[in-house]
């Protein structure tokens, strides 16, 4: 293994290359459930600089990564190449939720494609770059995206997406608070 002062050069260059990573978070609570996600919607991830990593965060089935980084932070984020050379990168670091509804989002959001679904940015402020062999994960080929949440999402409107998050995006599997920002909404007068 090997440690980096930033995000730069070869590093930076195999990151862009990537089409998916790893995020990995975890409450304070050392009965809580670890989360592993995989993330790799083409367009919606970036290095911002050279110790910030950013992410378009869709709506998805659960809400672990809102609700562990509002509860402390704490971060990892790693992609591995599955094809060519044998690599793993690693960025440790202190995340932050940047909402629909912040003040923030459009100038973030701006940055990634847009997707439908969008609830979030998540803005990682990477304190720890390290790279090391992938020996250990195979060699996979590259098939394509699913074009599933894009439509799915679509479909359900503003409305439905908000009442899809305040179902099942509102607290973590353990109960902490989660993405619970969106507005109820007031029928038209």
């Amino acid at each position: 293994m090997k440690l980096h002062e930033r995000i730069e050069g070869r590093l930076r260059e195999f990151v862009d290359r990537q089409p998916m990573f790893f995020v990995a978070t975890a409450p304070l609570a050392a009965d809580g459930h670890v989360n592993v996600s995989p993330r790799g919607i083409p367009g919606t991830f970036a290095v911002l600089d050279d110790h910030t990593f950013a992410w378009l965060d869709g709506t998805g089935s659960g809400s672990e990564t809102v609700a562990h980084l509002r509860e402390n932070g704490r971060i990892t984020v790693m992609f591995c190449a599955f094809e060519g050379a044998p690599n793993i990168v690693r960025f440790h670091g202190t995340g932050r939720v940047v909402t629909r509804y912040d003040d923030e989002y459009p100038a973030l959001a701006a940055r990634f494609t847009d997707v439908p679904g969008a609830r979030a940015v998540i803005v990682v402020d990477v304190e720890r770059v390290s790279d090391s062999c992938g020996w250990g994960v195979p060699l996979m080929s590259y098939e394509g995206e699913r074009d599933l949440v894009g439509p799915y999402f679509e479909r359900k409107g503003e409305a439905g997406q908000r009442e899809y998050r305040r179902r099942k995006n509102r607290t973590s599997i353990d109960g902490l608070p989660a993405y619970d920002v969106d507005p109820v909404d007031t029928p038209a007068t």
